[in-house]
This record gives structure tokens, sequence and C-alpha cells, in this order.
């Protein structure tokens, strides 16, 4: 083969071009001293990416390679209108997977009770023995239920007995344990949340990887996650079970903590602050969680505040000097991060809320960044102290100087039920918890009017009012005092009399207008606080001006 063949088409270059890519960003092995320091021959593989589970990817062709496209829009030059359309086709599609209605056989059922309430016990007790013995499917017999394996020697659970009761309970009672979920979550359908939101969180804690849609009942505080309510457990669970379901796919982050390696063999002369001699940092991953609500960076029990460098897609964003660092999720927006004045945030906004917690600057302002963005916290070399973080209050570990926490959203989101929409759901559980935007209802006005007609006091409409004779008098002997302590003592002629009785009138006109609160009964309500619905009404006032004068000069 001849070396134009090799270059017809550029089909060589373009093979030698792809392997030097390949090599070019592959990462570099650490030095041999270095994996001797940690006791190991040889540094840890990182596990292959699942297969997506995407029913859009399911139902294309298999030639067919979506990460290929994503590849090409990055290095191809795209049209406007094709990256318009295309935005507006991916969200179109991501409002119709929020109203999709998902049909599905649920033969195994998850039940996960919040520990430490015996009354939830017997109450998991009845939801199991219900799941089992309802025919479901064209059965004689209902699904196959997981309870937690701690309560199988507990009394109140009675294991013995609803194997008594039933004969069905022993081939579809089954137990779960932290393992099986770890290992094997593909033989959950479908998951029963009995608790608040720990328990809900306790659930994402389960399900590190792939998540069964959620069906939380009410049975803890407040509930922001939990919106059915287990009096009607049966209705909810037969109308998931026949008529399908909607689910909430709320984004979670993966939150990988990076420890350091110091080199002995790469010392280099640091000029910062005049320091020297600084050891090389080489970090590598220790672990990983999948968080739901939130990620906190705090200070711990130091007595210092929080000393932070963060970094947003390999970019330098800020210096944090804080007591801590907030990274929530849009589910999480309504926990922490609102407590230290973040914003609430729908849970169907793909973004990532940064929350200081009491920072040492007035201008750091909570703040919302997109999804695509990877964030880094990294607690540099020089802090005065370490700082701790934990994940959904949860797996609480210490952050020492040279460590750092990369943040990125999940392959796996966590599918909630919604109970009747997503934004539905959520407007009502923060108007139940948090009682948001809730007050008295401001009470409206009646306008009185004074018409300057020659007739007597006449109805408008029917929604005006008659003003009360009292108040007439009221009005007039209030003028007479006036127009007398204008006149004074001093002895006027005729003219002056008709000087004042025209001011006395322009007076008497200068009150057009007077304002009072009706309630619906026309009482009335100003001293009223029930905080009731206020109608508006027009009071007009028609004033006879002879006979004002009249009375004017027969006292005179």
């Amino acid at each position: 083969m001849t070396s134009s063949n090799l270059n017809k088409n550029g089909s060589h270059d373009n093979l030698t071009n792809s392997m030097q890519d390949k090599t070019r960003n592959r990462p570099k092995p650490l030095p041999y001293n270095t994996r001797q320091a940690l006791g190991v021959s040889h540094l840890p593989t990182p596990s292959p990416t699942p297969k997506s589970p995407c029913f859009v990817h399911s139902n294309l062709n298999q030639s067919f390679s979506l990460s290929e496209i994503i590849n090409n829009c990055d290095d191809k030059l795209t049209e406007y209108s094709n990256l318009a359309e295309t935005a507006v086709s991916v969200r179109e599609l991501s409002k119709k997977l929020g109203q999709a209605q998902i049909q599905s056989g649920m033969q195994t059922v998850m039940i996960v009770t919040k520990p430490g309430n015996l009354r939830l016990v017997n109450l998991t007790r009845e939801l199991a023995m219900y799941l089992i013995t309802t025919p479901r499917f064209g059965k004689d017999h209902g699904v196959t239920v997981y309870v937690d394996k701690a309560l199988k020697d507990v009394k109140r659970f009675n294991f013995q007995g609803m194997l008594e009761e039933t004969p069905f309970a022993k081939d579809y009672l089954k137990f779960w344990t932290k393992e099986l979920c770890a290992e094997r979550p593909e033989i959950f359908n479908f998951v029963l949340t009995l608790g608040g939101d720990g328990t809900v969180l306790y659930t994402s804690w389960l399900f590190q990887k792939v998540v069964p849609p959620v069906l939380p009942f009410h049975l803890g505080s407040l509930g922001f996650l939990t919106n059915f309510d287990i009096q009607n457990y049966e209705h909810h669970l037969t109308n998931a079970m026949e008529k399908g379901i909607r689910v909430n796919l709320r984004m979670r982050f993966t939150c990988t903590v990076y420890r350091r390696i110091i080199d002995p063999d790469n010392i280099i002369k640091a000029r910062r602050c005049g320091e020297t001699d600084l050891p090389l940092l080489i970090t590598q991953p220790a672990e990983s969680f999948e968080v739901l609500n939130d990620l906190v960076v705090d200070r711990g029990a130091g007595p210092y505040m929080s000393l932070l460098e963060l970094f947003g897609d390999d970019q330098h964003l800020t210096t944090v000097q804080a007591d801590g660092l907030v990274i929530a999720t849009p589910t999480g927006s309504t926990a922490y991060s609102v407590s230290a004045g973040g914003s609430l945030v729908h849970p169907a906004i793909p973004a990532l809320l940064i929350t200081p917690i009491c920072p040492h600057t007035l201008s750091f302002r909570p703040m919302l960044l997109p999804d695509s963005m990877e964030l880094r916290i990294c607690v540099p070399y020089n802090s005065r102290s370490t700082a701790w973080v934990s994940f959904d209050g949860r797996g609480r570990v210490e952050l020492k100087q040279g460590d750092h926490i990369k943040v990125t959203p999940s392959k796996f989101p966590f599918p909630t039920v919604c109970h009747e929409s997503q934004s539905k759901d959520w407007f009502s559980s923060i108007s139940r918890c948090l009682r948001w935007n809730e007050r008295e209802r401001q009470k409206s006005f009646v306008v009185v009017e004074e018409d300057n007609s020659e007739d007597e006091y006449n109805e408008d409409d029917d929604t005006s009012t008659k003003v009360s004779e009292s108040s007439e008098q009221e009005s007039l002997e209030y003028s007479e005092v006036k127009l007398q302590n204008t006149r004074g003592d001093h002895n006027l002629g005729s003219s002056s009399n008709n000087i004042n009785v025209n001011k006395n009138n322009k007076q008497l006109h200068r009150n057009d207008h007077a304002f009072a609160c009706l309630g619906k009964d026309g009482s009335d309500s100003s001293s009223n606080n029930s905080g009731g619905e206020e109608e508006w009404k027009v009071v007009t006032r028609k004033q006879n001006k002879k006979n004002i004068k009249k009375k004017y000069l027969d006292r005179k």
C-alpha cells in the first residue's frame, strides 16, 4: 500500500489525528513514588457509564448515536436557525415529558417506613397486607411487597401472624436491605414512603443509581415532598396501578470528593505571600454521593470562618469567606437554602443554587447557575482551618487543605409521583408549608360624592346609599362655625355678608368626596379585621343650595 493510498480522502490523516487526540486526552498515571506511598500498585479504573434507559433512545435506530451528533455540534459550525429550532424542540420535549402518563405493571412494591416510629409499624403491616391480598392484573393475588428487614422481628409487625393470616404472605412478602437497594435497584418497580421529607431523602440515599418512581405519603411535620394523604391510600394505589402515573423528575447532584496526594519528588517554590517549598498537590477521587436536596460546606467546630475557592467550568469564580456555602438543587431550594436567604425555585427548572451562609461581604448574594456548569469547591492550602461537608444531612466528612469537591448534575434523577401536576403540587406545598404570600385581604374604599344639583337627597343607583341626616346637620354646623370665625366681631355690610355667603357655599363644595369602608351588608366595617371581601360603593349626596342659604340668613 503506497502513501497515496493511505492519504486518499484524508482517511489516514483522520485516523492519525484521532489517535493523537485520544492519547492527548488520556489522563496521565501517577508517579511510581506516589503509588508506593499510597500502598497500591495501580489506581482503580472508573466504572463505565451505564446505558441510558431513555425511551427516546430505545425507539431510535441502533446505528444512531446521539453522542456523535452532540460532538459534531461542538466541532462544526451550525446555522442560527437550526440551533434555535433545536432548542425549541428540546424545550417542547421536556414539557411533554413532564406531562407524560406512565402506564406500567407494578409487580414489585417497596415500602420505606420512617424508623423509630412505632405507630407506623402497624400502618406498614396494614398496607403490606392490602397490597398482597388485593387481586391485581388478572391474578388472584396482589403484588410482591418488600419491607424493611428491621421490621421482621418487631412484635407489632407480627410476621408470623401474617404468614398464618394469608398463604400469599409466604411467597409475596419479602424484606429489603441497604445492600439489596445498592446492588439490585432494578427489581423494584414502585416505592411507597411512610413518613415526611426525611424519609424521602433517605430513599434517595438508598438508591445511589437508578431510582424507581416514589409515591410519598404525608406522615411527617411539614411535607414539601409528600402530597398524598394516607387516609385514602386505597384510592391512590388503585389509580396508580390501573390508570397510570405522572412523575416529576427531580434533579440530583453527583458530588465527588477529591483527596490530596503529596508528591515528595515534586517540590515547587511559591511566590505567594512569601512562602516557599510548598508541595505539589495532586488529587484523586475518594468517594461519591447522589444528593437530592443540597450540599453544605461549613466551618464545622472551628472558630474561624470558612475560606473556600469556588470554580465553575475550571474558571475561578470567587473566594468564599463565610460560615459556609450551600449548593442546592431546585428541590432543595425550600430547605437550608431558603433559610439562608436563597430563592424559591420550581423543581422543573434545571439550575444550581449557590447560597452563602453569613458571608463576610454584603455583596455576596445568592445566585442561580445553569446545570451545564461543573462546580468545584476547594479548600486552599493557606486556609486557617479545615472545612466539613454534608450531603443531604448525611455522610458528613472533613475537607482538609488541598481537598475539593466536584458537583455535577446526576444522570439518575429522582422521580416522584405527581398528585395533580408539577406546578399545582409545588405551589400547594409552599402555600401549605411556608404560608407563602398569605395575609389579610386589603379593605376597599367607599367613595362619597357630592352633587351640586337643586334636588333633594336621592339614590343614584342600586349601589348608592343615603347619607344620614345627622351627618348632614354636622356638616352644616361645621360650616356655620367656620363662617362666624371668618366674619369675626366686625360689623360688615350687606356686600360683605354676600361675600361670606359665597365663601360658605364654596367651602361646602370643597368637601366633595368622603371615603368610608362598608361591608357587603352595607354596615361600616372599618374596624372589622375579618379580612373578608369588600365591595366598592359610591355614595352620592345632593344638596339644596337654596335651603342652605335660607337657613343661614334666618339664623343671622
